[in-house]
């Protein structure tokens, strides 16, 4: 068991770009409208739980039921897309019910834990040691967690006009992440 500053931050900064809690704020006020309060702990450590088990066991578990990590990676950019229509056009595509708290869906997973940070973590696993990387996933949520925390102060810190402009620029920054995810990802 070896820890390498190097590799803990390399992986630390690969998971905080695909993971993108700055990026997921418009996202999260939104929700944190439509069903009231987030449950910040529960959110982060869920998603933690369900990065750190699937480290392990991912690969595994897709083999199993017979699904390649593209194909997974390609249905998490679906998942993606449609969220990034949601913040781009203003309509609401899931409506079927409102849940009581979005902590675990859509925040754990898939905004937090996706198939894009899942995928990551595949592909950090070839190269980097398991410690390393758990503690750059920790490091991660404890992003995680300050950002979630702080939804309400950044949402009055911005207005409503401020969260409306990045809502709609950071959807199609999201358009664009779900298109790339999906074109890596098809082999053509």
């Amino acid at each position: 068991m070896q820890f390498n500053i190097k590799e803990i931050i390399t992986a630390s900064m690969v998971l905080f770009a695909v993971i993108d809690i700055i990026g997921s704020v418009p996202i999260i006020i939104d929700l944190r409208q439509k069903v009231g309060h987030i449950k910040s702990e529960k959110a982060t450590v869920v998603a933690m739980i369900l990065l750190i088990v699937f480290l392990f066991v991912g690969e595994s578990i897709l083999e199993l039921i017979g699904i390649d990590v593209s194909s997974f990676a390609i249905a998490g950019s679906f998942v993606i897309f449609f969220l990034a229509l949601e913040m781009i056009l203003g309509i609401t595509l899931f409506r079927d019910e409102i849940p009581a708290t979005a902590s675990i869906v859509p925040i754990a997973f898939p905004l937090i834990a996706g198939a894009g940070t899942m995928t990551s973590l595949l592909s950090l696993r070839a190269e980097y040691e398991v410690q390393n990387i758990i503690i750059a996933i920790i490091l991660n949520m404890i992003i995680v967690y300050i950002v979630l925390k702080s939804s309400v102060f950044i949402e009055r810190v911005l207005g409503q006009g401020g969260i409306a402009v990045l809502r709609k620029v950071f959807g199609i920054i999201l358009l664009a992440i779900a298109v790339k995810l999906f074109r890596t990802n098809l082999g053509v």
